[in-house]
């Protein structure tokens, strides 16, 4: 007997380290993984050079292809690299590169997808970090389209050194209502400003060669239910409101690809959804990129997609198995020549990419460069919104002074959500270190307090020179929420996830944390030069305190070198010139209806300031607002031409003088008015907007335009815009505040008077 328990004892030893060095070989192997090349082998395809060479090779290339062969160009990898994902996300703390669309025996090189919203998500075994940037609303408050072109281009290098070469960015979708919780990751409210900020990100992207994917195509503006929501509208809605930032994105960005929503939109999913991805996309638009589906479950049916026009499956191969294809076209559902024909045009675009000459070489040691957080800094400080100013800011430079910084927010590691976006920083200075930073040399004293008691905050304020109170959010109040279509409740009514809400999401209250609220009341009664600092991704509700708080500054979640920005705004070495990118509502109940776990939800034509206007409703800040520590005076409106045909743009001119003490920037904002329409439109839409710097005393004469067609509206019934022969009215200033804006009128067409 005891022979036999010590031989059992020694299969069991044995079979232990055995399956003990497989775990270990496999671990070792999936975080030291191979990496392949991105670039054509030239020498593989000799005298191919232009586009027209191109795209015959993607023909001839597919045309040799086996049925399984085509197959493996529609999606990421098999679920067999799942747990190399796994083990590099939560043990590595790094995304590891998904190879997609290799095929060695043609010499296809893969390409690579990483996340880019604020800084490369996949990163080489080699590195730490990267340049971390702050968020896009933030920068969309920026109002800086070059700005926001260079923020890209740094963002496509890091990602070239990092061996990727398909960012998921920038994201365009529309913020409906301040409580979507990815509204951190995209631009705004307005469709005009996602556009022109979507052309920038996309421009700045593709200088590199490394392919842009816009997303999430479309009204995905809701985070807890987004895989089972239904999102119901109109046609103008979808074409007048939804849509135009995507078609000027893709179409005036030359974007190589685009990246479809989980939701589905008036009853199809938009992964299959004919409407979108063919009818619009590619037949009106001519589109003639790719289009990746969002990750984990952004299909659901695989028959459906190929049909639609969804190109490529990411990250996994599910829906579109080699099984359901091979079935389907034996059951005469699709055809092989429908695999084809979006394997040719994925297959046309990347090889474009492929086939490219870089204009330098990118290596490790330009990621977070000093070049690089310099401009994350120059992002911040150019991004940052003061909201509100008595005579507090800028804080006096004098010597001797005790500086309280207080708030949970103050001295913590936070630059966003943590989900897809998540660009890991080489590294990142709070507020309160952004204030030692700055103060060190001057021999000024900070005491730094969590916030913990608002009493104790009181007296520690009471005490100080200048008080400094950081409030807001971090990645556990908004940001991705990840939740699987099987854990949603089917019931009819908006129900709540099953099990516990995790981290991120949508948020519910747009009032700050109730210890944030006791603060701002208790530090702002005992001092009056007091700041607030928000940090969060997208408006709130201020009532309970704004009375209260004599400065108010909009921080965002500002990056990596967002602490250090935050010192150089609050003591005037930086002027602030950022400008709201939405609307802040008086009252809550006067956004649209917002329901995180709504299966089915309707948009309607009106949002942000179209519907605050139209309603007549006060607002808390308009749309565009934001001081300065200077102060621009508007004059001499002038129009080229007050009577333009429709084929003709509108130009014009306005004087805008600093007439403060201090240089700055100011962002000119143009919009038009409709109130002759004969159809229901907004009062007003922005057309058009610049950032000029403006030294002290200086008249600077600034230009701007408007294309007759961008005065388009669309007819359902006819199914074609329409530009109405009538008056325009034309806004100009710093903010969508008629009461500050100079006027003037156009005419469109020609006149019966």
């Amino acid at each position: 007997m005891k022979s036999k328990s010590k031989r059992s004892l020694r299969i069991f030893g044995v079979l232990l380290v055995t399956l003990l060095i497989t775990l270990a070989l496999f671990y070792f192997s999936s975080i030291n993984y191979k990496y392949y090349p991105l670039q054509v082998d030239k020498s593989k395809f000799p005298g191919i050079s232009s586009n027209e060479q191109i795209d015959a090779l993607a023909e001839a290339l597919v045309d040799s292809m086996s049925l399984d062969e085509k197959i493996g160009q529609l999606y990421g990898n098999t679920m067999f690299s799942a747990p190399k994902l796994a083990i590099n996300l939560i043990i590595q703390k790094r995304f590891p590169h998904v190879y997609v669309g290799r095929n060695d025996r043609l010499n296809i090189p893969p390409w690579v997808l990483s996340d880019g919203p604020r800084g490369v998500r996949v990163m080489d075994r080699l590195i730490d970090g990267v340049t971390n940037f702050p968020v896009a609303m933030a920068r969309g408050a920026s109002w800086d389209t070059d700005l926001e072109r260079r923020v890209n281009e740094v963002i496509a290098i890091e990602m070239r050194a990092n061996g990727a070469n398909y960012a998921a960015t920038p994201c365009i979708n529309l913020l409906r209502h301040p409580g979507w919780g990815r509204a951190q990751e995209t631009y705004g409210e307005d469709p005009w400003l996602l556009g022109e900020f979507g052309v920038a990100a996309v421009q700045g992207i593709q200088k590199h060669n490394v392919m842009a994917c816009p997303k999430h195509f479309a009204l995905n503006s809701i985070e807890n239910s987004r895989h089972v929501i239904d999102v119901q509208l109109s046609e103008r809605a979808l074409r007048e409101v939804y849509l135009p930032h995507f078609r000027k994105t893709l179409m005036k960005g030359k974007s190589a690809s685009l990246m479809s929503a989980y939701n589905s939109v008036n009853g199809a999913f938009c992964s299959n959804n004919k409407y979108l991805l063919n009818d619009i996309l590619r037949e009106e638009w001519g589109f003639e990129g790719f289009v990746s589906s969002d990750w984990f479950y952004g299909t659901t049916d695989g028959i459906a997609s190929i049909k639609a026009g969804l190109d490529v499956e990411m990250p996994f191969q599910q829906m579109y198995a080699n099984k359901v294809i091979g079935d389907g076209i034996k059951e005469g559902l699709i055809s092989e020549s429908d695999v084809d024909k979006i394997v040719k045009r994925s297959l046309k675009t990347r090889l474009k990419y492929a086939f490219a000459t870089d204009e330098m070489t990118y290596g490790l040691e330009q990621v977070g460069s000093q070049e690089h957080i310099d401009l994350a800094r120059e992002t911040a400080q150019k991004s940052m919104v003061l909201i509100k100013n008595e005579q507090v800011l800028p804080f006096n430079k004098k010597s001797g002074k005790t500086i309280a910084v207080i708030g949970r927010l103050a001295n913590l590691l936070n630059t966003g959500d943590r989900g897809s976006s998540n660009a890991k920083a080489k590294h990142i200075v709070t507020p309160y270190e952004g204030l030692v930073n700055y103060h060190k040399k001057r021999g000024n004293t900070l005491v730094l307090y969590d916030g913990k008691n608002p009493k104790e905050a009181a007296k520690i304020a009471e005490s100080a020179d200048d008080v400094i109170l950081v409030v807001g959010f971090t990645f556990e109040d908004e940001g991705e929420y990840m939740v699987s279509a099987s854990k949603m409740e089917k019931s009819a009514d908006a129900g709540k996830p099953i099990g516990d809400k995790g981290s991120g999401g949508d948020r519910e209250n747009l009032s700050l944390r109730p210890i944030d609220e006791k603060l701002i009341h208790s530090v702002a009664k005992a001092n009056d030069n007091v700041v607030i600092v928000y940090v969060g991704g997208s408006a709130i509700d201020m009532n309970a305190w704004e009375n209260e708080a004599k400065a108010i500054l909009f921080a965002w979640y500002a990056g990596m070198e967002g602490g250090n920005a935050l010192a150089n705004i609050l003591y005037g070495d930086v002027n602030p010139s950022g400008k709201l990118p939405f609307s802040i509502a008086r009252n809550d109940s006067d956004y649209p209806l917002f329901t995180p776990y709504a299966h089915k939800v309707t948009y309607g034509y009106y949002h942000g300031y179209t519907l605050f206007e139209k309603e007549n409703i006060e607002v808390a800040w308009p749309f565009g607002h934001g001081l300065s520590y200077t102060q621009f005076e508007y004059s001499d409106i002038q129009l080229e031409n007050e009577n333009i045909s429709l084929k003709d743009t509108l130009r014009l001119s306005v004087l805008v003088q600093n007439t403060g003490k201090m240089a700055g920037e100011e962002v000119v904002q143009l919009y038009v008015g409709f109130s002759n329409s004969k159809v229901d439109r907004p009062v007003k839409l922005l057309r058009d907007f610049k950032k000029l710097s403006i030294q002290s005393g200086e008249t600077k004469e600034l230009l701007l335009k408007v294309a007759v067609d961008d005065l388009a509206w669309y007819d359902p019934a006819i199914k074609k815009w329409v530009v109405d022969q009538m008056e325009y009215e034309l806004f100009v200033g710093g903010s969508s505040d008629s009461k500050n804006l100079l006027t003037a009128r156009f005419f469109v067409g020609q006149r019966n008077d």
